[in-house]
């Protein structure tokens, strides 16, 4: 029987894992460790200077005070017999798009890497729209994208990053993740003992959509399907980097 390990970061409670969940038992056995509060925006953080405690809420479900990467780790590692080791790790359906350079931040993204990199395959899911989240057809593609996965394989430390559109989908393109224009708008704020307490938010500009890339996909109609890897050398530097003289400038450094 297939085995599949959700995850997010948006919480156990999430309406996209509840709706994720349900649609993929028709693929196989699902385990949920999830987050047990909102975690978006965690990266793939690993929590190391406290104590994490697990809650066990059935015997498919648990949730962690801490990270999708926490949840991932001791899923993989504590939670699961080695006997009932996942197939494929499916992280999200998350509330809002994790497009272009916001895929470094994403906690969603995260939990699909840290399963990448233990040796199982990931998956992350989002819902590129900011308010009435219909998870209907996310979750259905869901069932697809998971099936396909499990049958054609990935390359090793490579995980998807999946967007998809609201509403109904027109299509499937493969796309490399595009630039986002943004700068961030901090506000300040005064908390009831008279300290200051900060807001971070960002205000986004016209989103760079060239044919190709993840948002441009998206704003067509299509879902986005783009692979990821941990390895995030800039392997088209290498050559030009390589060229620089380290021993001439270090040498410099210890005549002055």
């Amino acid at each position: 029987m297939i085995r599949i390990l959700l995850t997010n970061d948006d919480g156990i409670n999430s309406d996209g894992l509840i709706k994720l969940e349900e649609s993929l038992k028709e693929v196989g056995d699902v385990y949920v460790v999830a987050p047990a509060s909102e975690m978006s925006g965690a990266s793939h953080s690993l929590t190391l200077a406290r104590p994490l405690r697990i809650r066990q809420l059935d015997n498919r479900h648990w949730s962690i005070d801490g990270t999708p990467t926490d949840c991932v780790t001791l899923a993989l590692n504590k939670i699961l017999p080695e006997e009932e080791k996942p197939h494929i790790c499916v992280s999200g359906i998350n509330h809002g798009g994790n497009l272009g350079d916001d895929a470094t931040y994403s906690g969603t993204v995260a939990g699909a890497l840290e399963a990448t990199i233990l040796g199982v395959p990931g998956l992350a899911l989002s819902l590129v729209a900011r308010d009435n989240f219909d998870f209907t057809e996310a979750a259905a593609f869901a069932v697809v994208a998971v099936r396909k996965v499990l049958d054609e394989g990935l390359p090793e430390g490579t995980l998807l990053n999946i967007n998809l559109p609201p509403g109904e989908i027109k299509g499937v393109k493969v796309t490399r993740q595009g630039i986002k224009n943004a700068r961030p708008v901090i506000t300040e704020h005064i908390d009831p003992r008279g300290k200051p307490y900060f807001w971070i938010g960002e205000e986004y500009f016209n989103t760079n959509s060239v044919e190709g890339t993840d948002y441009h996909a998206v704003k067509s109609g299509y879902v986005s399907v783009t692979p990821l890897r941990s390895d995030m050398t800039d392997h088209q530097a290498l050559t030009a980097i390589e060229t620089w003289n380290y021993l001439k400038d270090s040498e410099l450094l210890q005549k002055s």
